[in-house]
């Protein structure tokens, strides 16, 4: 494929997991005048890019799809090899960590099992909620998306190295509290709990009770 002067990108977006599309739409905005960009969830739509962005699709993409584009990336919240598959931040949350690496890779026929051309750091406190630690994770996202367009066409890889690890598919069942630990033992899994789409919940005398959490500040409130 000859590379033009304005190169070709396509974002592939994922109608179940579209929490990064308002992000996407600015974004778009700000790179129109040096990049011909699409963004669609049809993958069918997309061929003879220069640059495939895959935003956090979660189904296996066709390896014929793969050959119809010079390059297809994929962003993923973990340290590679560690931490493939599913939910990669929300895991490494319940462990209590606060340091995650995000990183681009190649998309590859094996899920996460492509060559790293960046890697970006996004650092929690351990309070933020769901809302927050989509922000900070978009604009982990957004860096690593600019670093790369900066060097690109001359741009490196190299393969991952270490053990890896793989995260199944979380659920909405994935969000259920023990009503027998205490709050402080689960927070971190009320601090991934989506209020809509998966809040956390309980079962008890036969009746199933949803809990759902906001943050306010206690240094103007009395306690």
């Amino acid at each position: 494929m000859k590379l033009n002067k304005k190169y070709k990108i396509a974002f592939l977006n994922d109608k179940k997991n579209n929490w990064f599309a308002k992000y996407l739409k600015n974004y778009k905005k700000k790179i129109a005048k040096k990049y011909s960009a699409i963004s669609t969830y049809n993958f069918k739509k997309i061929k003879n890019k220069h640059i495939v962005f895959i935003i956090n699709y979660t189904k296996i993409l066709p390896l014929e799809f793969l050959k119809k584009n010079l390059l297809n990336l994929v962003i993923h919240s973990s340290d590679l090899p560690k931490d493939r598959g599913f939910a990669p931040l929300n895991y490494q949350i319940l462990r209590g960590k606060k340091t995650i690496k995000t990183c681009l890779i190649s998309a590859e026929k094996k899920v996460d099992t492509g060559n790293i051309f960046l890697k970006e750091t996004i650092r929690l406190n351990g309070s933020e909620l769901a809302n927050e630690l989509r922000k900070k994770q978009a604009k982990a996202m957004i860096k690593i998306l600019n670093k790369f367009l900066k060097l690109f066409p001359k741009v490196k890889s190299y393969k991952q190295i270490g053990k890896p690890t793989f995260n199944k598919r979380r659920t909405k069942f994935d969000s259920k509290i023990n009503i027998n630990k205490t709050i402080k033992s689960q927070f971190n899994l009320l601090r991934i709990s989506d209020n809509d789409k998966y809040p956390c919940y309980f079962n008890y005398k036969k009746h199933r009770y949803i809990l759902k959490i906001y943050k306010e500040n206690i240094n103007d409130q009395k306690q």
